[in-house]
């Protein structure tokens, strides 16, 4: 008997299927409704709730923005998908006691920033508040959503203090807050903050009722910026570089690996934009690519993601070649 032959056969089937082309992906840009196409609304989160799509205003009250909250119901969104184009109607909930909060975060110093990340847990909405630089804490606001007075109203009671990690010279990092919320098994929230690439100590935290811990995550390169849950212990996220002048803790050089994702052929530094799939298990987190977003949306700032029908929906702050929010919707074909 040819054995040789047997083994080589065996290994055909194993050699076409690693040969297969990742699947192409499908993309759809919502057409948005002026008001909320407007880029002064600087969307910064996702989620879904209720049969909604939820999109977060960055509610800068230091610029006398609005603190708000916008909803398109899903089953329009899924006919916009199919190809309608009839215009998308929409709803939206003025964040009532925000001010509050922030006149409690700004008692010592003008701090706030604005509302960064969006999640659910248990028909209650948490809101991650990102704070200036230098400042030791980020927060978390929560509040009930009421459909019938068109409001989220904040609880005044709950005011969650966040530390920001540290960089190894005692620093904060640029411009970073806690961007990335999800809830995990209707039981807990788990936030990463915005730069995770410190080579010890690295970590996510998890929120349980009054309590946090720490949950050990790898060193992720460039920035994280919004978090979804996918399915058993798994979540995706955005991760994003964005070629700023401020943005140099960001940056990877060589010999790290991960320089090559953000240096074009001419070694200068470019936008560079994708999602990660990450697994929360009793050790910790593990992560891994998921996939890069087509070149033509590299270059937008984006801020939010919401898992949707084995897809995703991303939606970008006000930064971005279109000038404007623009919401995005892609999957595997």
């Amino acid at each position: 008997m040819n054995w040789f032959f047997i083994f080589c056969s065996l290994l055909l089937p194993l050699t076409v299927a690693q040969a297969q082309p990742t699947r192409p992906l499908l993309t759809r840009t919502i057409q948005l409704p002026a008001e909320l196409a407007d880029r002064e609304n600087q969307f910064s989160g996702l989620c879904t709730y209720r049969g909604q799509l939820l999109l977060l205003s960055e509610s800068r009250l230091q610029e006398q923005a609005e603190a708000k909250v916008y909803g398109f119901a899903l089953p329009d969104l899924d006919r916009q998908l199919a190809g309608s184009t009839a215009a998308l109607s929409f709803r939206k909930y003025t964040i009532r006691g925000l001010s509050q909060a922030r006149a409690r975060i700004d008692r010592t110093a003008p701090i706030y920033e604005g509302l960064e990340a969006v999640a659910v847990l248990r028909d209650t909405l948490y809101f991650s508040i990102e704070t200036v630089t230098p400042a030791p804490n980020c927060y978390l606001v929560r509040g009930v959503l009421d459909e019938s007075q068109s409001v989220v109203q904040l609880d005044s009671s709950y005011l969650l203090a966040l530390p920001k990690p540290r960089l190894p010279d005692g620093s904060s990092a640029y411009n970073a807050g806690f961007e990335a919320l999800a809830s995990y098994r209707n039981r807990e929230l788990l936030a990463l903050f915005e730069y995770n690439y410190l080579a010890r100590g690295n970590s996510a935290v998890a929120l349980r009722d009054a309590r946090s811990r720490f949950v050990l995550l790898p060193p992720v390169p460039f920035r994280v910026t919004d978090l979804t849950p996918t399915g058993r212990r798994r979540f995706t996220a955005i991760n994003y570089f964005f070629n700023g002048a401020s943005d140099a803790v960001y940056r990877m050089a060589s010999p790290d690996p991960n320089a090559r994702l953000v240096l074009d052929s001419a070694g200068r530094y470019q936008h560079y934009s994708r999602l990660i799939s990450l697994r929360y298990t009793r050790h910790g987190i593990k992560w891994k690519p998921l996939l890069t977003l087509p070149v033509e949306y590299q270059t937008f700032n984006w801020e939010g993601l919401a898992a949707y029908k084995g897809g995703y929906f991303l939606i970008n702050d006000k930064y971005g070649p279109s000038s404007q929010s623009t919401l995005l919707y892609l999957r595997r074909q």
